[in-house]
């Protein structure tokens, strides 16, 4: 390689770190802008518009919050969905994708289809005979709408397949047999180690899917005891609250930081689910 191939590629790669720089900073600008105007008093915000400087008003902005809303009572109860939603989802998409790996059945390959063709079914389609079905069982105003059915998660069902067949060789599931394996202890002990770091991937999505979900607990959760965060940030729009915009900045800003929480301690295994399949020289 000469000196002019050098140079060129250097300045390729300098212009590459540049638009990677300038994305990130793109893209924090929106979040930094959340968390300085929950700072700021209401006045200030529409006196002065944006700047990089803090306000002295969070603590006004709190009290304002607390007085038209029950945060941490949202706050609890968005993260005992989530959670639940995220443990459930991840082990039972991870067993379901170990079956239609591991196991070749009469019908097995249509089942998957099935799967593949319900990605496609937007979820608001079935909201009304989902309505139905929950006011038939009694399950209205309570939780069971919220964390039984993504425990079926086709789009986790179907990566997880996909990860588990490009990382888990049939030879090692044999071998655990003839030591006198059970089926379930397969899966918990290879299966499972194997399928970490893409169920801690869908884990990550799962968890901001059922934390931002508005349409499905706005619609079953009467209650307001019961109101998880997103609906209670959603309801403030009517009230007095929505005029002091500090105070609406300050309830999103709380409203994202399990979200952020997560992703940095998943966030490691992003990368890993990518490279899984990648190719060692």
């Amino acid at each position: 390689m000469n000196e002019q191939t050098k140079k060129k590629n250097k300045i390729i790669k300098s212009i590459f770190y540049t638009l990677l720089v300038l994305l990130v900073i793109i893209s924090f600008i929106p979040f930094y802008m959340m968390i300085v105007n929950a700072t700021r008093s209401n006045a200030d915000i529409l006196r002065n518009g944006f700047t990089l400087i803090p306000g002295q008003a969070i603590v006004d902005n709190y009290n304002v919050l607390l007085e038209y809303m029950n945060l941490w009572r949202g706050f609890a109860n968005s993260l005992i969905v989530a959670l639940a939603v995220t443990v459930l989802s991840s082990y039972f998409s991870a067993l379901t994708a170990f079956g239609f790996s591991v196991y070749k059945f009469k019908g097995s390959n249509f089942l998957f289809v099935t799967i593949l063709v319900l990605m496609m079914v937007p979820g608001q389609l079935g909201l009304i005979g989902f309505y139905d079905i929950m006011r038939t069982f009694g399950f209205l105003d309570t939780y069971i709408p919220l964390i039984v059915p993504p425990i079926a998660s086709t789009f986790t069902v179907f990566f997880l397949r996909q990860f588990l067949s490009s990382v888990l060789h049939s030879s090692l599931i044999e071998a655990a047999r003839i030591d006198g394996a059970h089926e379930f202890t397969i899966f918990h002990k290879i299966g499972v180690p194997m399928m970490m770091p893409a169920i801690s991937t869908m884990a990550i999505f799962s968890f901001i899917g059922s934390w931002n979900n508005y349409i499905l607990p706005l619609v079953v959760l009467f209650s307001p005891e019961k109101y998880t965060l997103p609906v209670m940030m959603g309801a403030l729009r009517g009230s007095q609250v929505a005029q002091n915009l500090g105070a609406m900045y300050l309830g999103i800003a709380i409203s994202v930081v399990p979200i952020m929480t997560a992703f940095i301690f998943l966030s490691k295994y992003i990368i890993s689910s990518i490279s899984a399949g990648a190719v060692k020289e």
